[in-house]
C-alpha cells in the first residue's frame, strides 16, 4: 500500500484582505464628510452678505446715470423773433451842388474826403461880367426913377393947368399915364438889379448841407456851364438802410422795430437802426418790398454804399422760462409736454408754449416749468416715466446766459 504524502495547510490570503478594504473606505468617507463640513462653515458666513448685496446690485444696475449731453437746465430770458434781411446803406441828406452861373473857376477850395459845413465857400467863378452886368442894371434903373421923376412933375404941372381949364381933361390923362409907364419902368428895372445882384451872390458856390465831400466835379480854370455840377457832398450822420423784404414777410414788418446788422470790415461790431419806412409797392422784377431803416452814425464809421447783413426783431417776449425745443415733445393726445427729472424721477410734465424760435432752438414756457428745472434733450427712449435716474455731477447747459440774438422766426 502506497501512502502519498500531502502538501502543508496555507491560509488564503484573500481572506487576510477581506477586512482592510471596507475599513479604509470608511476612513475616506469619513475624512470627506469632516472637510465638507468644514468647508460648508467657512463658506456660509460669506455667502449671506452677497445675498443681501444682490438686490443693491440689481437696484443699482436700475438707475439710469445721464450724461450733460442728455439734459438741459431751464434758464429765463427774453425770447425775440426776427427776419432776416440785407441791403445797402445810404445817406439820408445827400447834395450834388450845380452852378446856377455861367464863368471861369477862379478857384477850388476843398476836396474829396474833407468835411465841409453849411455855408462853407466851395468854390468862385470869376465875377467881372457878373459885377458889370449889376451895374448896367443899376445904371438903368437910375434911368427909369430919373423918367418917374419927370413923369411925376409934369402930372403935377397938368394938374394945376387942368384946374384953371387951361388943358383939356384927356390931356391930363395922356401926362397921368406917362407916370403910370414909368413906375412901372422903375419897378422892372430895380428887379433887374436884384436878378444881376444874386447872379454876382451865386458866383460864390457854397455848401447847403454839412458833411463830407463826395466828389469835385470842376477844377480850378475850367469854364462853368450853367447847371453844371460842382462839388457832391453827403451828410454821415444819418444813414438809410434800404433793404428789400419778401412780400409775403412784409405783415410782420412795423415802423418802430429795432434792426441789428454787421457791415463787411466791421465783422465784431454790431450796429443797430429801426424801420423808418415801408415802401407802399413791390420793386420791379421781383416780389420784394424795400424797407427803409433809419440808422444812426454820430462816430461815422459807417459809409454810403456798405453792405449791410442782419434781421429785424418781429416780435419778443418779456422774461420767462425758455427750453430748448429738443426737449418739447408730444403725447398720445396731442399735448406738448416735456421731460424733467425731479428727486431722481423722471416725470411727464404738460407745458405751454408762447414764442419759439427756430435758428437759436429755445421756446418759451409760459405755464409748466420754472427757471431752474432739467429737462431730457435726448431722444432716450428706453427711458419711460417714472424711471429713476441721476443727474451728472458737471452742470448741464442753460438756457439763462445765452444772449437773445436775432434771427429768423
Amino acid at each position: 500500500m502506497k501512502l502519498e504524502t500531502l502538501p502543508p495547510y496555507t491560509q488564503p490570503t484573500v481572506r487576510k484582505q477581506a477586512w482592510r478594504k471596507p475599513v479604509a473606505i470608511l476612513v475616506v468617507v469619513a475624512l470627506a464628510g469632516g472637510g465638507w463640513t468644514v468647508w460648508h462653515n467657512k463658506q456660509a458666513p460669506a455667502a449671506a452678505p452677497a445675498a443681501a448685496a444682490a438686490p443693491a446690485a440689481k437696484e443699482k444696475k436700475d438707475v439710469f446715470e445721464l450724461s450733460t449731453g442728455d439734459i438741459a437746465a431751464v434758464g429765463a430770458r427774453s425770447l425775440a423773433v426776427s427776419l432776416p434781411l440785407s441791403g445797402s446803406l445810404a445817406p439820408l441828406s445827400s447834395a450834388t451842388i450845380k452852378s446856377k452861373v455861367s464863368g471861369v473857376v477862379e478857384a477850388t477850395t476843398l476836396q474829396e474826403g474833407m468835411p465841409v459845413s453849411a455855408g462853407q465857400v466851395l468854390a468862385r467863378i470869376d465875377q467881372a461880367d457878373l459885377r458889370a452886368r449889376l451895374q448896367q442894371q443899376q445904371a438903368m434903373l437910375d434911368e427909369a426913377q430919373a423918367k418917374l421923376a419927370m413923369a411925376t412933375k409934369n402930372e403935377g404941372n397938368s394938374q394945376a393947368l387942368l384946374q384953371q381949364k387951361y388943358i383939356s381933361q384927356n390931356a391930363y390923362d395922356s401926362t397921368q399915364n406917362t407916370v403910370d409907364l414909368a413906375r412901372a419902368a422903375v419897378k422892372s428895372a430895380a428887379a433887374m438889379v436884384e436878378i444881376a445882384r444874386i447872379a454876382l451872390n451865386d458866383g460864390v458856390i457854397k455848401a447847403p448841407i454839412d458833411g463830407v465831400i463826395s466828389k469835385r466835379h470842376v477844377q480850378a480854370g475850367e469854364k462853368l456851364a450853367l447847371d453844371m455840377p460842382v462839388y457832391s457832398i453827403v451828410n454821415l450822420s444819418e444813414l438809410t438802410l434800404e433793404a428789400q423784404v419778401p412780400a409775403s414777410e412784409i405783415p410782420r414788418v412795423k415802423v418802430g422795430q429795432d434792426v441789428k446788422f454787421r457791415v463787411d470790415g466791421f465783422a465784431q461790431r454790431e450796429f443797430a437802426g429801426k424801420v423808418a419806412r415801408i415802401n407802399p409797392a413791390t420793386e420791379a422784377g421781383s416780389r420784394a418790398m424795400l424797407v427803409y431803416i433809419s440808422v444812426k452814425n454820430d462816430d461815422h464809421a459807417l459809409r454810403a454804399g456798405m453792405f449791410a447783413k442782419g434781421s429785424i426783431v418781429t416780435d419778443r417776449s418779456a422774461v420767462a422760462p425758455v427750453v430748448p425745443l429738443a426737449a418739447i415733445r408730444s403725447d398720445k393726445d396731442g399735448q406738448q409736454i416735456v421731460y424733467k427729472v425731479e428727486q431722481g424721477k423722471l416725470l411727464a410734465q404738460p407745458v405751454k408754449i408762447g414764442l419759439r424760435n427756430e435758428e437759436e432752438g429755445y421756446a418759451e414756457v409760459q405755464e409748466g416749468l420754472q427757471q431752474g428745472a432739467h429737462v431730457i434733450i435726448s431722444r432716450l427712449d428706453s427711458l419711460k416715466p417714472g424711471a429713476s435716474v441721476k443727474l451728472p455731477s458737471a452742470p448741464p447747459p442753460s438756457a439763462q446766459a445765452k444772449a437773445a440774438e436775432p434771427s429768423k422766426g
